[in-house]
């Protein structure tokens, strides 16, 4: 099925339910929705020459426009591949290359530094554009697709910084919908208010939105503050949401979101990285359990490996310390190197099967070879389950550093800090951060025996900027003579870890 027939459906089932929303406004019901959906695919095909199967890079803040330029690529039967509106321009371009896309569709402040890039084959339209230029579809189903046809390029990586792009099918996001209605229960129920970039777990969890055909709701201008969010729940609340660890811990502030509207907030929906304990106690404690769910996933599985039901975050017998159980419709079970089953409580690697599972990553068969082995998902991620089911991860085996939800992958940080004349060796780890969950901090050897100090940090700094987003730069510059290696040469991140304590809260920014 063509994972756009959620929105046909919904559209023929419920065509005047409210569908998008912005602010307190609504902006388009389901039948309107799927009608511009339509017409935004057939100009992706008419104007613009593509064709089933090709590749479309969403380039794209949060905006109402994001619902209709993501159903509209399916509709016409071609690959969605949205990208963190947070990513500098040339890892924009370097993406768009990597899955050969035929269009860039932008928005705002993104489509400039886009166009001074240039994406070589890769065509830009701005989304409002797009729109203008679709007009009005003439009446039809979604184009015929097959489950294995991939639908969503979901791009991750690994510790080598090359980026990958998880190929998820129109089957993977069918039943990672399904799994979810089961999994979330009421919580599909509620209108649904778009904190997180939809480029992420915001919007696969928005795709269980449309087919309970409830409302997409976006505050007011794409701002999240009081106003924004005052103006949105009393509008549309209860409301469901999605939020990564930052946003969660930043919503404990009754500046931000007053006490009196917390009854406004039916189901928190919230995971992409870590969450201390005492963080999580805090917001059980101003939520209570009931509003809380906890989806544990990657991009490989989005998602869908684990949850944390909100009866899960109650009472003495609480989980707050692990991922939860398996989802609907997914195994999950932790294995030795040779990928023997381990008993409850050994730790070993996380493995997953299921139909929410990537068909492989695109264009790397030795990537896709190495993660998905004998039909199960190799995680990289070191875990225990209980007698009961429940899992705790105890570490990743990847490198991979997590801030406010994004990934940052530190073999990419190091590339760009080699690249610099003074910097001779570099190693870069996470940081626990009060606010952003991990921040990187970079142990850096300069060259020729310098002693580094605060000009060099901030000419790194500028470096770091100039080559990839702001948000994956280093944070805090360690000098040091030389890094710890074992005698293969392999540098000691446990031991660099050690080195560095948990932040001062307000010391990492964006």
């Amino acid at each position: 099925m063509n994972i756009a027939g959620l929105l046909h459906r919904a559209a023929a089932t419920h065509p005047y339910a409210p569908a998008v929303c912005e602010g307190a406004g609504v902006l388009r019901d389901h039948r309107q929705l799927a009608d511009r959906a339509q017409a935004i695919g057939d100009a992706l095909v008419r104007v613009h020459g593509l064709a089933p199967g090709d590749r479309v890079a969403l380039a794209m803040r949060n905006t109402p426009l994001y619902p209709e330029v993501l159903f509209g690529i399916w509709w016409a039967g071609l690959v969605a591949v949205p990208l963190n509106a947070r990513l500098h321009p040339k890892e924009f371009a370097q993406l768009a290359e990597d899955c050969g896309a035929g269009l860039c569709v932008t928005t705002g402040e993104l489509t400039g530094p886009l166009r001074e890039q240039g994406l070589g084959a890769t065509g830009i339209v701005p989304a409002d554009e797009l729109v203008a230029a679709a007009g009005r579809g003439v009446a039809r189903a979604p184009a015929a697709t097959r489950d294995d046809d991939p639908a969503w390029l979901f791009y991750t990586s690994g510790t080598t910084g090359r980026p990958k792009g998880a190929t998820l099918t129109h089957g993977n996001l069918a039943a990672a919908t399904r799994s979810a209605l089961t999994d979330i229960g009421t919580g599909a129920d509620a209108a649904m208010l778009h904190l997180a970039p939809m480029s992420h777990a915001g919007g696969l969890f928005g795709l269980v939105h449309v087919a309970r055909a409830r409302a997409q709701v976006f505050p007011r201008g794409g701002a999240v503050n009081a106003e924004t969010l005052r103006e949105a729940l009393r509008a549309f609340g209860p409301v469901t949401f999605f939020a990564v660890p930052t946003i969660l811990r930043r919503l404990l502030d009754p500046a931000l979101l007053a006490d009196d509207l917390v009854p406004l907030v039916h189901r928190i929906l919230y995971g992409g990285a870590p969450m201390y304990r005492e963080d999580l106690e805090r917001v059980v404690a101003r939520f209570g359990a009931g509003r809380l769910w906890q989806g544990y996933g990657q991009g490989e599985s989005p998602g869908t490996i684990t949850h944390l039901r909100p009866e899960d975050h109650a009472g003495p017998g609480h989980r707050l310390d692990g991922v939860g159980r398996a989802r609907t419709g997914v195994e999950v079970r932790v294995a030795d190197g040779e990928g023997r089953t381990l008993p409850p409580g050994e730790t070993g690697e996380v493995l997953v099967r299921g139909a929410t599972v990537m068909a492989g990553y695109w264009n790397a068969p030795d990537a896709t070879a190495r993660t998905l082995r004998d039909g199960w998902l190799h995680t990289g991620d070191l875990g225990r389950l209980d007698a009961d089911g429940y899992l705790t991860l105890v570490d990743r085996a990847k490198d991979l550093i997590i801030s406010g939800g994004s990934n940052i992958y530190p073999r990419e940080v190091e590339e760009v800090l080699l690249r610099h004349p003074a910097v001779a060796e570099a190693a870069v780890v996470g940081g626990a951060d009060a606010e952003w969950g991990e921040l990187p901090v970079a142990f850096v050897v300069p060259a020729d025996g310098g002693a580094g100090g605060d000009s060099l940090a901030l000419d790194l700094e500028r470096h770091c900027l100039a080559e990839m987003a702001r948000y994956k730069r280093p944070r805090h510059f360690r000098f040091v003579a030389g890094l710890p290696k074992n005698s293969y040469g392999k540098v000691l991140k446990t031991e660099l870890r050690e080195l560095i304590g948990r932040f001062p809260d307000g010391q990492g920014k964006a």
